[in-house]
């Protein structure tokens, strides 16, 4: 894929897609003007003016014939204060007049010795596109193709159920070009906690002894991630329909550049608005001032410390009694 324009945005242009009216955008369907602007279930003017140049450019390159494309807003929080998970995933199908808003996880970051950069639950302040950073990395990406993957057994209604869960894997561009080298994609936002091992020969997941790992099932819908798009079941097995055998684009902000700036405004005092730009309010107050970690400055750091790491022997899981 060639390098976008978007990368290269420039204040001007960010203060007109922060400060104008969403009608101002007369390409903008008007159904879909209704849902731009800061409320809880709309996406921020910038987020989508991005997502929809990124797809549009895509379809005139003929790298995508699908109907819907999805944008992040990694500024947003995480759950309202009754706890209720807070989206921050948008779908949107232009032709259809369709426009979904879900939850998404956001990568939650490491803390080491030489470097903290761990994010917490409800607001993400740190982002990366270092390989094993744990993080989320705003830009350009284009679905691509999925794996799926058995995590274990996990008990309902009485009786034990393989987990089966499908990963979808993202094309990145410019800085998050080595999607892939990070493992970087969009899954259920659930895992398996192994609890001990089950002897069930008869199953085709088992081991060369006849064992599966069983353990119980965790839903983080409303967590963090590690540096992936995570959704709840429902979302995801409508995003995975969409896209199978059709790729589609993705936008996910903020960029690097976003962060730079938006520090660089919040350490001078300058407001942001004045300054063009955005993040969400309520997780700038949290979070004070983001900080983004290039790779070529966070990647050593993280690789000294896995070298440091001590050299121990997996240990088989309990049987299950």
């Amino acid at each position: 894929m060639e390098k976008l324009f978007l990368n290269h945005i420039t204040v001007a242009a960010l203060t007109f897609l922060f400060t104008a009216p969403a009608a101002a955008n007369t390409d903008v369907p008007n159904w879909l003007q209704r849902h731009v602007g800061m409320g809880s279930n709309q996406i921020a003017p910038v987020v989508l003016q991005r997502a929809r140049a990124l797809y549009h450019e895509n379809l005139r390159k003929r790298k995508t014939r699908n109907r819907c494309y999805y944008a992040m807003d990694a500024t947003r929080p995480s759950t309202a204060s009754n706890g209720q998970a807070l989206p921050r995933f948008y779908t949107i199908c232009e032709r259809d007049g369709l426009f979904r808003a879900t939850s998404s996880g956001y990568g939650n970051g490491r803390k080491l010795a030489r470097a903290n950069f761990k994010n917490g639950r409800q607001c993400a302040r740190n982002f990366s596109n270092a390989e094993g950073s744990n993080l989320t990395m705003g830009g350009a990406y284009l679905t691509a193709e999925t794996r799926t993957s058995f995590k274990g057994y996990y008990s309902q209604g009485g009786q034990l159920k393989p987990f089966l869960r499908t990963f979808l894997l993202f094309d990145g561009v410019g800085e998050t070009k080595n999607a892939r080298e990070r493992a970087i994609g969009g899954h259920q936002a659930a895992f398996l906690k192994w609890s001990c091992r089950k002897k069930m020969p008869q199953s085709p997941y088992a081991d060369a002894e006849g064992y599966v790992p069983v353990g119980r099932l965790v839903d983080y819908t409303s967590g963090r991630s590690n540096g992936c798009t995570s959704w709840n079941a429902s979302a995801t097995s409508e995003i995975l329909s969409q896209v199978d055998r059709n790729p589609t684009t993705l936008y996910i902000y903020p960029e690097g550049d976003d962060i730079k700036a938006v520090a660089k405004a919040v350490k001078t005092g300058q407001s942001l608005g004045s300054a063009g730009l955005y993040w969400n309010a309520s997780c700038l107050k949290a979070i004070g001032t983001p900080t983004f970690w290039p790779k070529r400055k966070l990647q050593p750091t993280i690789n000294a410390w896995r070298k440091s790491l001590p050299k121990t022997e997996s240990r088989p899981l309990p049987i299950c009694k």
